[in-house]
C-alpha cells in the first residue's frame, strides 16, 4: 500500500454504526443561484470524526496497476481493484476539474449489504473524484465500480455535482451470494441505484433517508446524452420484485418506499432537516410540518423545490446552521435548552424515563460535525479557479467557513491530515481550535454565541468579498502561466486557512477570560480591574428549580434584617 493509499484509508476519520442518524446535504442547481455556479453541502457528523481537509494529488501510474481499498468508516481491507493510468487532484471532496461529491447514510433494507464486495460507499466516493471530469461521468464510474467489485456497504444517498448540473443518487446493495433452494449460488453482485438530475433554478436535500420516490424507467443509461436526466440500474425494479418487496405496476415504483420504509424516526430525525431547510428558501413548505415531525407520513416533501429568491454562498452556509429556529422544533425553545438556550444536545438521541421513550430533536447543525464544506463550481472560470471548497470543521453554527480553491497544491498546516487526532490534541489543529471555542460556549450560550458570530461573520464576509478579486488576479496568471495561478490560489489559501485558526485561537483566549467561572467581565478604561456582571440564570430556569425543590433553597423571612 503506498503512502496515498494509507491516508485515504486511515487518516481520513472514521464513521461507525452509532451514527447512523449522521449528515446532511443541500443541492443547488445553476439557476437556484445569484451567481449561476452549482452548490452541493456536506455536514459530515460522527463523534469519532476527526475534521481535517484531505488532499491527493493528481498522479500517473503504469499499466496493470492496483489500488488497495480499505472501509472508510472502519479502515478493513477490503481488497484490490484496478488503477487507471491517471488520477486527478482532489481537494476535500472535490476535484480539479470542480467536480464534487458528498453523501448521507440511510441503511434502509439491512439485510441487502453485500459484505464479499470491495467498494463501500467511502472509497466510491474518493476514487471516483480521482477518476471523474463530470458529473455524469462520475455517475458512470460509480456503476461500472460496483459492478465489477460490488458494494459493500448500506443504503446512501449521493450528491454529484460539475460546474453545469447537480445530480442526486440512491443505492443500496443486493446482498452477499448465498446457494438457493438446489444448491446454486446466486451472485447478486452489484447494487440497485437511481440517480436524478435538480432541475435548473431548483434546490434539493437529503439527510439519512432515502428521498427518491417514483421515475421513469429508462431502457438504457445514455450517460452523456444531456437530454437524458434519469439514470438507474437495469434491474432497480425487477430486483425488488425477486425479493419480494415490491408487487405493484412499475409506474407505482417507490425507490425510497421499497428500500428504505419510511417511520417516524426517518421523518423526525432526517427528513426533518431536509424540511427546515426547504422552509426556510420557500413560503409554501409549512404544509408538510406535520410529514417532517413524524406525524403525516403519507404527505411526503417533494424531492426538489423552487426557492423563492436565488441562493448566494452565504445563504448556504445559513442554511447548513439550522436548528429549527422559527418553528416547532427550535431547540432553543424546550427545557433541555438550558438556561442559556443552547442549541445542543447530549446523547444519546433518544432516551428514557420509567418505561417511556423520548427523543430530542436532530438538528443540521449539531455539536459532533467533524467537517462540513459548502462547493461552489462556476463554468465561466478555468477549472482550477472555478471550483471553491469553502471548508470549515466542528459545530456549524460556531465555526467558520474558509475558501480552498480547488486548483491548489497543497492545503493549510493547521486543517491538513495528521496534525492531530481525535485522541491526541494539537494546538495549531483547526479542528481543536474550534472545538474549544464551541465547547467554552455551551456552558453560557446564548451569551458567548453573539460574541462568537461577530468574529464569524467578519472573517466570512471578508472572505466573499475578497474571492472576486482573487478569481481575477488568478484568471490573468493562468491566461500566461497557469502554474503561477496556481500558486498564487494556493498561498491565498493556505494563508487563508491559517489566519483563521490563528484568529480563532485568539478568539478563544478572550472568551475565557471575558467568561470564566460564570461572570461576565468587560474593560474599563482607565482601571485596572473590570466590570463584573453576574447574570445568574434565567427566570424560568429559577422557576423550575423551584417548583422541583419547593422550599428547600428558600432564605426564611427572619434572616431578612
Amino acid at each position: 500500500m503506498n503512502k496515498i493509499n494509507l491516508t485515504i484509508s486511515i487518516a481520513i476519520g472514521l464513521f461507525i454504526t452509532q451514527d447512523a442518524i449522521s449528515c446532511t446535504n443541500l443541492l443547488i442547481s445553476k439557476g437556484a443561484t445569484t451567481d449561476g455556479s452549482t452548490m452541493i453541502s456536506y455536514n459530515a457528523d460522527s463523534h469519532v470524526l476527526y475534521g481535517e481537509l484531505y488532499y491527493r494529488p493528481a498522479a500517473d501510474y503504469p499499466e496493470g496497476s492496483w489500488f488497495d481499498i480499505y472501509e472508510w468508516d472502519t479502515g478493513k481491507y477490503l481488497g484490490k481493484i484496478k488503477q487507471v493510468k491517471h488520477t486527478y487532484s482532489v481537494v476535500g471532496n472535490m476535484n480539479e476539474n470542480q467536480v464534487s461529491i458528498g453523501e448521507t447514510t440511510w441503511g434502509g433494507r439491512l439485510e441487502l449489504q453485500d459484505t464479499t464486495a470491495i467498494v463501500d460507499y467511502g472509497s466510491l466516493m474518493y476514487i471516483t473524484l480521482q477518476r471523474a471530469k463530470t458529473a455524469r461521468e462520475a455517475i458512470k464510474i460509480f456503476s461500472e465500480l460496483i459492478n465489477e467489485y460490488g458494494y459493500y456497504s448500506e443504503g446512501e444517498s449521493f450528491s454529484i455535482s460539475d460546474a453545469n448540473e447537480v445530480w442526486i443518487l440512491e443505492m443500496i446493495g443486493k446482498s452477499s451470494p448465498k446457494k438457493d433452494a438446489k444448491g446454486k449460488i446466486d451472485y447478486s453482485k452489484g447494487a440497485v441505484w437511481v440517480a436524478i438530475l435538480i432541475p435548473d433554478g431548483y434546490i434539493s436535500g437529503h439527510a439519512n433517508h432515502a428521498r427518491i420516490t417514483t421515475f421513469p424507467f429508462q431502457k438504457k443509461n445514455n450517460f452523456f446524452d444531456p437530454k437524458q436526466t434519469v439514470f438507474h440500474s437495469p434491474d432497480v425494479i425487477s430486483f425488488a420484485r425477486k425479493m419480494g418487496y415490491f408487487k405493484g405496476e412499475d409506474k407505482d415504483f417507490s425507490f425510497s418506499d421499497v428500500y428504505a420504509p419510511l417511520d417516524f424516526e426517518a421523518a423526525r430525525f432526517c427528513e426533518a432537516r431536509v424540511w427546515a431547510q426547504f422552509n426556510r428558501v420557500n413560503k409554501d413548505m409549512a404544509k408538510y410540518e406535520q410529514y417532517a415531525m413524524g406525524y403525516d407520513l403519507i404527505n411526503r416533501m417533494p424531492l426538489y423545490i423552487k426557492p423563492d429568491k436565488k441562493l448566494s454562498v452565504h445563504d448556504v452556509i445559513e442554511l447548513m446552521r439550522d436548528y429549527y429556529q422559527g418553528t416547532k422544533m427550535d431547540m432553543t425553545k424546550d427545557f433541555g435548552a438550558g438556561s442559556y438556550s443552547c442549541i445542543v444536545r447530549w446523547r444519546p438521541l433518544t432516551w428514557k424515563v420509567d418505561s417511556t421513550e423520548y427523543f430530542n430533536e436532530r438538528a443540521v447543525s449539531t455539536q459532533q460535525t467533524g467537517f462540513t464544506f459548502v462547493t461552489q463550481s462556476r463554468s465561466w472560470l478555468p477549472n482550477p479557479i472555478g471550483g471553491i471548497f469553502w471548508f470549515g470543521v466542528d459545530d456549524t453554527y460556531s465555526n467558520v467557513y474558509v475558501p480552498m480553491y480547488c486548483g491548489i497544491t497543497k492545503v493549510p498546516e493547521t486543517f491538513a491530515v495528521g496534525n492531530g487526532s481525535m485522541m491526541v490534541f494539537s494546538d495549531n489543529s483547526a479542528f481543536w481550535a474550534f472545538n474549544q471555542v464551541s465547547n467554552f460556549a455551551y456552558t453560557r450560550y446564548s451569551d458567548i454565541i453573539k460574541d462568537i458570530q461577530l468574529v464569524q461573520r467578519e472573517l466570512e464576509t471578508n472572505y466573499i468579498e475578497t474571492i472576486p478579486n482573487i478569481d481575477k488576479e488568478a484568471s490573468e496568471l493562468y491566461k500566461k502561466t497557469p502554474a503561477k495561478a496556481l500558486e498564487y490560489i494556493t498561498n491565498y489559501s493556505v494563508n487563508t486557512g491559517n489566519e483563521t485558526v490563528k484568529r480563532w485561537k485568539q478568539l478563544y483566549g478572550f472568551l475565557f477570560t471575558k467568561y470564566m467561572d460564570g461572570n461576565i467581565k468587560t474593560t474599563i478604561p482607565g482601571q485596572r480591574n473590570p466590570k463584573v456582571s453576574q447574570l445568574g440564570y434565567s427566570n424560568e430556569f429559577y422557576r423550575e428549580i423551584v417548583r422541583q425543590t419547593g422550599d428547600k433553597f428558600k432564605v426564611p423571612a427572619e434572616s431578612k434584617h
